[in-house]
């Protein structure tokens, strides 16, 4: 193929939510994607998911094609629900049942009543210690890295949130957990500190992530099943570019303003801000505002000594044309400064 008809290949672009299978890790089902979409006239090169699973877990990976690589960042950051089985007694090197067995304990008689009572000890904020199983870098070095080489690295805690928390006896010795937690949750950890709180050790024999923010496993294709498909109809599963981004605020450009934009100029939309829009950045500075606040006393460091104006401070913001097509992200402040930050280029 020449290099021309290399270039006229149209990028395929937008998000897809797969139901991935247990055995296979996140890239593997990326790379499988790709291939699935790929074809002489669509370049399906540029992919990447929105947060790993483990092989051995199953469930919802939403992948990103193309353009919308540019927004995976909104659903790395977003909260995830999960749904994991506990087996009491035992431990394992990782955490799972991938792992081997390094320990053992018995487990006491437990009830709906005392499961509950758990489950809330661990409802809300609290700090977790990432697992050596776990592809965090320490030095460079990945620390499952370490931990197969049996050396033990020291991790610093990590501020997490679990929102949701319901625990259910299956049998003497095994719990359902279902859980909804703020990103870099791990579950293996959370299973076997559940455990530790009753008396005994644990660890996981299956995990399945139902949510990653608003998308839901019940709108996933498993891999086979796009498999069947005819590329067409593997199209129709596509969500679009923007599907990844939660923000409520729009702002209509002209055809003149579009092409500025594009050339990476910055605007005076001040006329065109509506009240809602308005409003959206307002609340937005002052969450923002509030939220540097709280990590500055939070690691004793002074204030900011010359901080933006309230009317200075850019909010981002969803961009579409006279066709309310998206064309991207702007960063938008009171003032009416409209600056381009991610554009698409389909």
């Amino acid at each position: 193929m020449t290099k021309q008809k290399q270039i006229d290949k149209q990028r395929v672009s937008g998000v897809i939510l797969v139901d991935k299978p247990q055995g296979m890790t996140s890239q593997q089902v990326v790379s499988k994607v790709k291939y699935l979409f790929k074809s002489p006239m669509h370049d399906s090169k540029k992919a990447g998911h929105t947060g790993t699973l483990d092989p051995m877990a199953t469930g919802l990976l939403p992948i990103c094609l193309g353009e919308a690589t540019k927004f995976s960042h909104y659903q790395l950051d977003a909260d995830k629900s999960y749904q994991a089985t506990i087996a009491l007694g035992s431990q394992t090197d990782t955490g799972d049942a991938d792992g081997q067995v390094i320990a053992t304990a018995q487990v006491t008689q437990i009830d709906q009543p005392l499961l509950e009572r758990i489950a809330q000890k661990f409802l809300g904020a609290q700090q977790q210690v990432p697992p050596m199983y776990s592809a965090l870098k320490k030095d460079g070095k990945k620390l499952y890295e370490y931990a197969r080489a049996g050396i033990e690295v020291e991790r610093a805690a990590r501020d997490i949130v679990i929102k949701d928390i319901q625990l259910i006896a299956i049998d003497d010795t095994q719990l359902q957990l279902t859980a909804t937690c703020t990103k870099g949750t791990y579950i293996r950890v959370l299973g076997e500190d559940i455990a530790q709180a009753l008396g005994t050790l644990g660890h996981l024999t299956a995990l399945r992530r139902l949510q990653v923010g608003k998308f839901a496993i019940d709108d996933a294709i498993t891999i086979l099943e796009l498999e069947a498909l005819a590329l067409d109809k593997r199209f129709e599963q596509l969500l679009p570019v923007d599907a990844c981004i939660d923000i409520p605020a729009t702002l209509m450009l002209t055809a003149a303003q579009v092409a500025r934009i594009r050339q990476g100029q910055r605007l005076n939309v001040l006329e065109q801000m509506s009240v809602d829009i308005k409003n959206y950045l307002s609340s937005s500075i002052d969450s923002q505002v509030s939220d540097e606040i709280l990590v500055d006393s939070k690691n004793h460091l002074e204030p900011k000594a010359e901080p933006l104006l309230h009317h200075e401070m850019p909010i981002d913001i969803r961009l579409v044309d006279e066709q309310e097509q998206f064309i991207g992200l702007g960063a938008l402040s009171l003032n009416g400064r409209l600056q381009p930050k991610k554009l698409i280029h389909l």
